[in-house]
């Protein structure tokens, strides 16, 4: 086993607050299938603009304390773009929720993102087919919408399910909104 080049990668951790956290070495099909869904609908929509889409696997180093690796994200700020990875704030970062990382995802990460200047933070949760969207005014996130499929959730009544929306703005430009099918498509 030693030979196998798999156990000699160095795990992907994340610093918060000082604490070092080893990331997920395994996430989800549906965790890595709806990461993956967002940075190829980002990529797309940017080919040919200032901002660039990142994906899993980028550091971004907010503070002395602080480094993350977000599931995907936008930078528009090209001067903070190096090769190990983004040292400031991104424009956008998307985290998708697995049950290890869900708590820091809501919490000390959102926080960190608004007090860092992060513009729009989405929190993707595969199971529920849902997104909160958070945007950044006068240094405080307001929560933009809850967007959502809610598939087969006894929480949701069927008109909530009917009613919620099912397309996600990206207040980047005024242009890009995404269907929420294309971000949870071939998920299980």
């Amino acid at each position: 086993m030693a030979d196998n080049l798999a156990y000699q990668e160095e795990p992907w951790e994340e610093k918060l607050n000082g604490q070092i956290f080893l990331m997920s070495p395994r996430p989800s099909v549906n965790h890595n299938q709806a990461a993956g869904n967002i940075y190829h609908i980002f990529r797309n929509y940017l080919k040919g603009k200032t901002c660039r889409a990142f994906p899993d696997g980028t550091d971004v180093f907010l503070t002395e304390e602080d480094n993350v690796i977000p599931d995907a994200m936008i930078v528009c700020n090209k001067d903070i773009i190096k090769p190990d990875g983004i040292h400031g704030a991104p424009d956008l970062v998307v985290e998708v929720l697995s049950p290890r990382t869900a708590k820091n995802d809501r919490g000390y990460k959102k926080d960190l993102y608004e007090s860092s200047g992060v513009k729009e933070y989405w929190i993707v949760d595969p199971t529920l087919r849902s997104i909160e969207a958070y945007l950044l005014s006068d240094g405080k996130y307001t929560l933009d919408g809850v967007y959502g499929l809610f598939p087969n959730s006894p929480s949701i009544t069927e008109q909530e399910r009917q009613e919620s929306k099912k397309e996600i703005p990206v207040s980047l430009y005024g242009d890009f909104r995404i269907p929420l099918e294309e971000i949870f498509c071939d998920l299980l």
